[in-house]
């Protein structure tokens, strides 16, 4: 049986792979057939829907990670992935088994199909997961769902979902620029377009031409706009970090980097409105699951001695907050960086903003996408800010070479798209685990 559930999982993932060679549909009226196939799971969910350029995910994170730990049976949905496709749908902090991803994906297959003969564009890739997830919440009666947009708002296929309770916006910059438009005032409509009549809208920090769009979408839906506060009383640090917030004093957060002390915030004004629409969180709740969330890629500490670390900064404006972190946490240590980024990202800015920190710079390729920037072209962008870069042919090569320049006061960090992160902390773990078992020999010998 098992076995079975294996080889049924991989012809899943077969399927996606083939999905993928399909193309792009623009607009929601493909997404809105399929889930209507599906007879619409999303209609029986209540949504806390992210958008945002940066801390998507990680305010997400907080977010359904607060509501479970109030009882609520909450369902997450995110993307891209960093380990595995499975960890993108979640119900409270479990991700869709290998059995229930057949199942869902077997009928969202067949919805998809159906369609085709009907003369329609067959689903994208992204809105295939995204009707899986919905599909997999409902299925596991979840109460509110937690939504990571993939690219904007308005046309994300994750906004056909009609009922938001609340609708957050993370800082937006200039990102995505071909699809969403070129102003920053564009951008930041295109990101509102997540906002629903009526329905709360929780704002992190915004430069003045984004707010602005933001409180124009905002009256044009006569929504309820809450703007994050700013933290007071901040510690900072690599495995606990403190501040207080709006009369809740000395909260803890288990994530490092500076700027998960704002994602948290922005979290917390989050769960305040949802305690004024039917999702009331205690305070002793919302302690608890600050404590214990876990975002993969963002500042994680994968080892020590020498640290190892990996962040999901690909766009300017996390770049420009990686490396305030790095000067932050590690003045005058020796630094390593790995970067891989995709060719449709801003690169150039974000060497720019990287490259001056490490004392040798090893670029790689993300695997298995034609958007990755091959390792050699970064390498000659790199070397406009900084001599020592070198391109490594894979990723592992990448990561032997960062231990072999290292010693154990060193830092390595690898950063940029998501996509190669997942590989890197499997080698990384693979060779820690290496080293515990010959040290544990040593010392039995």
């Amino acid at each position: 049986m098992w076995n079975e559930t294996i080889e049924k999982y991989e012809q899943a993932l077969a399927y996606m792979e083939q999905v993928k060679g399909r193309g792009i549909v623009l607009g929601l009226d493909s997404m809105r057939r399929l889930a209507e196939r599906l007879e619409n799971p999303q209609d029986t969910l209540q949504f806390v829907h992210i958008a945002g350029t940066n801390g998507k995910g990680s305010v997400l994170g907080f977010v359904s990670t607060i509501l479970k730990c109030a009882g609520y049976r909450t369902g997450r949905y995110s993307s891209p992935a960093v380990f595995s496709r499975l960890e993108q749908i979640q119900v409270n902090g479990r991700a869709i088994s290998r059995a229930d991803y057949v199942r869902g994906m077997e009928a969202v297959r067949q919805a998809a199909e159906a369609l085709e003969e009907e003369g329609h564009p067959y689903p994208t890739p992204f809105e295939v997961e995204t009707a899986l997830a919905f599909w997999y919440f409902r299925e596991k009666q979840c109460e509110i769902a937690v939504l990571e947009a993939g690219m904007g708002g308005l046309l994300d296929a994750t906004n056909i979902v009609r009922t938001t309770a609340a609708a957050v916006l993370t800082p937006i910059g200039m990102d995505h620029m071909g699809m969403l438009g070129g102003t920053l005032e564009e951008i930041a409509r295109q990101k509102a377009g997540i906002i629903k009549n009526e329905c709360y809208v929780i704002c992190g920090r915004q430069e003045p031409q984004a707010l602005e769009a933001v409180e124009a979408v905002c009256g044009e839906r006569s929504a309820k706009l809450r703007k994050a506060d700013t933290a007071k009383g901040i510690r900072y640090g690599i495995e606990r970090q403190y501040f207080s917030y709006r009369g809740c004093q000395r909260l803890v957060i288990s994530l490092a980097g500076r700027y998960q002390i704002e994602n948290a915030v922005l979290a917390a004004e989050t769960i305040r409105a949802l305690g004024e629409c039917g999702f009331p969180v205690s305070e002793a709740m919302l302690r608890k699951g600050l404590l214990e969330t876990r975002w993969p890629g963002r500042f994680t500490v994968l080892a020590k001695r020498p640290y190892f670390i990996i962040d999901g900064a690909h766009n300017q404006d996390a770049a420009q907050k990686l490396r305030e972190s790095v000067i932050f946490y590690f003045t005058n240590k020796k630094i390593i960086t790995i970067m891989g980024v995709m060719k449709d990202k801003e690169y150039e800015k974000i060497a720019e903003l990287t490259a001056d920190l490490a004392a040798q710079v090893i670029t790689v390729a993300a695997p298995g996408s034609g958007r990755a920037l091959p390792a050699y072209e970064l390498a000659g962008v790199v070397r406009n800010y900084n001599p020592n870069v070198t391109a490594a042919d894979s990723i592992q090569e990448a990561v032997e070479m960062s231990y072999l320049l290292a010693d154990k006061d060193s830092v390595i960090l690898a950063f940029g798209s998501l996509s190669y992160l997942g590989e890197v902390s499997g080698i990384v773990a693979d060779r820690d685990k290496i080293r515990r078992d010959t040290h544990g020999r040593s010392k039995q010998d």
